[in-house]
């Protein structure tokens, strides 16, 4: 089991940038798969990136790809999630999520997770 943490959120006018950070502590966030998911208002969490134990497998969902990044610091047991071109519909609540899995695992639903951070927001508006 491995505790994250979200920070990085905040407000951001249309067109900038925010880069959110999880941190972990516990001793299996190197052998994990990492997900960074999302919840708006009234809506359903969903899978914004996904990288696998390596950080050689990657997935991005359609609403986010060519404009997020996720990256990884095992030295810093930290992921990140560098978003850029921010559009107000990517106002949510921002959650990362972490599971012990093989090298090449990717995890891309909320139910593949056992491991949250507590979310934090993110609002783009002018």
């Amino acid at each position: 089991q491995v505790r994250l943490q979200e920070s990085g959120g905040g407000l951001v006018q249309p067109g900038g940038s925010l880069r959110l950070s999880c941190a972990a502590s516990g001793g299996t966030f190197s052998s994990s798969a990492l997900g960074w998911f999302r919840q708006a208002s009234g809506q359903e969490r969903e899978i914004v990136a996904a990288m696998s134990r390596s950080g050689g497998y990657r997935h991005y969902a359609d609403s986010v790809k060519g404009r997020f990044i996720i990256f990884r610091d095992n030295a810093k047991d930290t992921v990140y999630l560098q978003m850029n071109s921010l559009k107000p519909e990517d106002t949510a609540v921002y959650y990362c999520a972490a599971q012990i899995s093989s090298v090449w695992t990717l995890r891309v639903r909320p139910d593949e997770y056992e491991d949250w951070g507590q979310g934090t927001q993110v609002t783009v508006s002018s």
